[in-house]
């Protein structure tokens, strides 16, 4: 019986071939990328809903890119999607020997340790600690990979007080900057806060990307609650004003009015 899984790929390359469809031929890898993002991002937002429901077709997407692109791959003679299955199939293997082998542990932390022991030989080939993060992602995920990476050799704040005054001190020289009439410094300057942050974020075993994520979402629903209590054009407003909308809009979300 084939299984809904075999379909899939199948109808995956009937769309790329000569009879299927013009857009789905014209896909790269390249191209796809964007897809590629967006998709996972959609998963994450599907899980934050607790729709399991929206989940499931989301994930359906996510699946959609990964049979893609092998598809593509096999068209060139490069892999084919049994090959992905057997790379993350051995890899899963391999970094679980306290399940598929006899190594023994007594803490999650054993088996995190363990992972990134068999990861480093795994990727022997690496000359630099900072080899091996991710172009791709967002430069706030990219920080938070690098200020974990370097932690892993001894390269961390000695308390969380040095911490809080790195921050301070890039502020005030992020001020200092501004002064000026070198944007570029500016920038780096700005850049020198975001990355502190990010560290300041790890101390505190939060995820900066997640945290900020929170954030976004959390200004969205006050500003839309401010929109709809505005008496007049939000253009019309003093800055007065505005904080008096704002700290309403507030006090109506924590009310749940």
């Amino acid at each position: 019986m084939t299984t809904n899984l075999e379909k899939l790929i199948e109808i995956v390359k009937i769309l790329r071939s000569k009879n299927g469809c013009q857009w789905d031929r014209e896909q790269t890898h390249s191209s796809l990328k964007p897809n590629m993002l967006e998709e996972a991002y959609e998963a994450v937002d599907a899980i934050d809903s607790g729709d399991m429901k929206h989940l499931k077709e989301e994930l359906g997407d996510v699946l959609l890119q990964v049979v893609l692109h092998s598809q593509i791959a096999d068209e060139e003679n490069a892999f084919n999607i049994e090959d992905v299955a057997l790379e993350i199939k051995e890899k899963l293997i391999r970094r679980h020997p306290h399940v598929f082998a006899d190594v023994e542990v007594n803490s999650t932390q054993d088996i995190l340790n363990n992972w990134e022991q068999i990861k480093q030989e795994e990727k022997s080939h690496r000359t630099s600690i900072m080899d091996g993060i991710s172009r791709s992602q967002s430069a706030l995920m990219s920080a938070q990979k690098i200020s974990k990476k370097v932690v892993k050799v001894g390269f961390e704040w000695d308390c969380e007080k040095t911490l809080y005054d790195c921050v301070f001190s890039e502020i005030k020289e992020f001020q200092e900057a501004c002064k000026t009439s070198n944007s570029e410094h500016i920038e780096e300057e700005m850049g020198d806060i975001l990355f502190s942050i990010v560290n300041l974020a790890r101390w505190n075993k939060l995820d900066a990307e997640q945290a900020l994520l929170k954030a976004n979402k959390k200004f969205i629903k006050r500003f839309k609650q401010m929109e709809k209590l505005a008496t007049k054009p939000l253009e019309e407003y003093s800055f007065k004003e505005f904080d008096e909308l704002w700290t309403q809009a507030k006090n109506f979300i924590l009310q749940g009015v």
